[in-house]
């Protein structure tokens, strides 16, 4: 059995999380520069307020509904999912973190009652971590997401939804959207509903060579899937990126060096802490900032530069420095620039680096060392908390208008309680 543990409307919980009166109200989180919705409670859905829709566009219905508004606060997600996923691993031998807000629990050799297993881990993360999450358990991975959606609809479930007999899957599946599948794309659901399949069931009933023709593998896996037969498999080793890019839109053109340079210098200590963590070395590092391209009339560039690092490094210093002197070199005055960013490009293993018979070890180990101490300094008291001076306040320039506390990785946000 696999269960799919998945946090409702997770960025609109999290907020929920120290604001406890907004339970009930309307809750909407913006993107980056609070340009568009991305996450929404069901009371801002059951408004009308769509995924992906301008902010511009639905002011309206955000002032006239007491909407409660919040810019993304990612620091605060990435701590709440990380304690979500404590109580999952507590649960079970083996877990596959598949998104922030979504995991996958192999379930395999476990005897349990596996419907009061379901109930009873949803409640716990409830108590222990204040988020709401379902948990559907069935035979295999695209079953149990279909269960998990259940208790979300259907809230005498109790947060928990344990899908295995087959008479209940053919219910379920017999008015399941195809194009709600898990692993079914667009192109694949507008084929299907375009041949009059609209259902997981009638997509069951397809025979085998013709899914195999049209869907090729992918399509295939989907179809045993939701047939009972396992055959996607569980992951609980995350595979290392083959690159990292971190980059951002500015909530105003940049025109000078120094602020273009501490953006980018922030962006690529991000990059160096993303790349430490899987255990990697980057060989080479593009950097680039653009100017707006939105912009009538306005004068143009999009400028890039390649470093390279013959022997790879993860040194923080190394990164950071390098990254600063990419910006001089791309940088042409004159310019306004709207968005820039780093990308790591060619990343190898730890273990697979040989390097140079002329490196000096010695420094090398130094750089290892300071660079461990500031990832532990800034995990211990919050990202950001020790910088080098390129990078200014460490602040990244955007549009963060309504943006919350970092309750759980700020010293200076924990919440205050008077007795």
């Amino acid at each position: 059995m696999f269960a799919l543990a998945d946090c409702n409307n997770f960025f609109a919980s999290c907020e929920r999380v120290f604001r406890p009166e907004l339970n009930g109200r309307p809750v909407i989180v913006l993107s980056n520069n609070d340009g568009c919705a991305v996450a929404r409670s069901n009371e801002a859905k059951a408004l009308g307020i769509k995924m992906g829709d301008p902010y511009f566009k639905i002011r309206n219905i955000v002032e006239k509904n007491n909407v409660a508004v919040f810019s993304s606060n990612f620091a605060l997600y990435g701590d709440m999912s990380r304690r979500v996923q404590a109580v999952l691993r507590e649960a079970a031998p083996s877990v596959e973190v598949y998104s922030i807000d979504e995991a996958f629990l192999d379930l395999r050799g476990m005897d349990v009652d596996f419907d009061r297993f379901a109930k009873d881990l949803s409640a716990r993360c409830r108590k222990l971590t204040a988020i709401p999450v379902s948990v559907g358990i069935a035979p295999t991975k695209t079953l149990a997401k279909i269960a998990s959606k259940l208790c979300k609809q259907y809230p005498k479930l109790q947060g928990g939804c344990y899908m295995h007999r087959q008479e209940d899957v053919e219910k379920v599946l017999r008015t399941f959207p195809v194009g709600d599948v898990w692993g079914i794309g667009r192109r694949s659901a507008k084929k299907l509903t375009d041949s009059g399949i609209r259902t997981a069931w009638e997509y069951t009933q397809l025979p085998e060579i013709a899914v195999r023709k049209q869907f090729a593998l992918p399509g295939l896996r989907t179809w045993q899937e939701l047939r009972g037969i396992p055959c996607i498999e569980f992951e609980d080793i995350v595979e290392a990126k083959q690159s990292i890019c971190v980059s951002r839109s500015f909530a105003s053109e940049i025109t000078e060096l120094a602020p273009l340079s501490e953006q980018i210098a922030n962006f690529a200590a991000s990059a160096a802490v993303k790349l430490r963590h899987q255990k990697s070395l980057c060989l080479e590092m593009a950097v680039f900032a653009v100017t707006n391209r939105f912009k009538e009339n306005a004068p143009q560039t999009h400028g890039n530069s390649l470093v390279t690092f013959p022997d790879g490094t993860s040194d923080h210093r190394a990164i950071v420095s390098a990254a600063v002197g990419a910006t001089r070199e791309l940088y042409r005055n004159g310019f306004g620039y709207k968005k820039a960013g780093v990308v790591f490009l060619k990343l190898m293993a730890e273990r697979d680096s040989v390097g140079s018979i002329f490196a000096d070890e010695a420094a090398l180990e130094k750089e290892r060392r300071l660079s461990s101490t500031l990832d532990t300094l800034n995990a211990t008291f919050g990202q950001g908390a020790v910088l080098f001076g390129v990078q200014g306040d460490g602040h990244v320039q955007s549009a963060r208008e309504h943006q919350s506390p970092h309750y759980t990785t700020l010293w200076e946000d924990i919440p205050k309680v008077k007795v």
